[in-house]
């Protein structure tokens, strides 16, 4: 039973083939409302896109998953209305070129018209603002972003923030729809260790609010459960002396700053190759990219 806020997600041999192979495969989720669940894998093994599954903007094709009590993919809209992004890069960046306050005014505007209901845009003028400006402050208070302690307060540049400055502000915006699920790409991405602990520390507080969070890291607290995709690549076996050793796995990729749909460079994986384990599955870093340049045009 889900609670007022957080969401359930249930996932069972869940998965998404693209044109040139799996993306992700064999996933298998079972978290109540309200729990902070980290995605781990290899760079180019899908876990962009199993969020962008779980939040209704990717279509899966293997498997099924429930969100919310809404089944995927029959259910794709009703888990966008109650599902939100927090920083996913490619997918929806904060725009450079404006400040912070210009950004935060955007983000609560394309909510309430696209989101919030037709009566909310019926209100007087002075009301609408005023509830966008509460909105705001509270989202800004749950995600730990004074904009006092910017360089040049509300006016401060997003190309001027700090990475974890950035993260903040992603999901404060993420949270003006008050979202039951919460999902975020790369958290630990360029974060020194005690910024990561504040990420995660944040993360842990929305969790406790009741609200479903999954976020993509490279490394997950020891105390945070763990969803994987991708598995990491087999050991060669030695070959006959009088032969050319010919190894059976490919050689791992090398890491990158970018989200999973530009690996650096890994050579297409057949499916057949594909290991039958519930959570940790080879994928065709090739098929990512498909299947992100489809939720970009999305």
């Amino acid at each position: 039973m889900d609670s007022p806020h957080g969401a359930a997600v249930k996932a069972e041999d869940f998965g998404l083939k693209g044109p040139r192979g799996w993306v992700f495969r064999n996933i298998g989720i079972d978290a109540a409302p309200g729990s902070l669940i980290a995605v781990e894998g290899p760079s180019g093994s899908g876990r962009t896109c199993l969020l962008l599954a779980l939040t209704g903007r990717m279509k899966p094709t293997a498997g099924h998953a429930e969100v919310g009590g809404h089944r995927l993919p029959k259910k794709m809209a009703a888990v966008r209305r109650i599902a939100a992004l927090g920083p996913v890069s490619g997918v929806n960046d904060l725009d450079q070129a404006l400040t912070v306050a210009e950004q935060l005014r955007e983000g609560a505007l394309l909510q309430r018209r696209y989101e919030g209901p037709v009566r909310a845009l019926l209100r007087p003028r002075g009301e609408r603002r005023a509830s966008t400006a509460a909105r705001i402050e509270e989202a800004l208070a749950v995600a730990g972003l004074d904009l006092a302690t910017l360089p040049k307060g509300p006016r401060t540049s997003v190309r001027d923030l700090e990475r974890l400055e950035s993260v903040r502000l992603s999901v404060a915006i993420a949270l003006l729809g008050d979202p039951r699920l919460l999902a975020l790409d790369d958290l630990d991405l360029k974060l020194s260790d005690a910024e990561r602990a504040e990420a995660w520390a944040l993360l842990r507080t929305i969790a406790a609010r009741g609200t479903t969070v999954f976020a993509v890291c490279s490394e997950a607290p020891e105390d945070v459960p763990v969803v994987r995709t991708g598995a990491p690549a087999k050991t060669a076996e030695p070959a006959p002396a009088e032969a050319d050793p010919q190894p059976d796995a490919q050689p791992d990729p090398q890491p990158d700053t970018q989200p999973d749909a530009k690996p650096d460079a890994k050579p297409d994986a057949k499916p057949d190759a594909t290991p039958d384990t519930k959570t940790n599955t080879k994928t065709n870093t090739k098929g990512t990219d498909d299947a992100l340049a489809e939720a970009r045009r999305a």
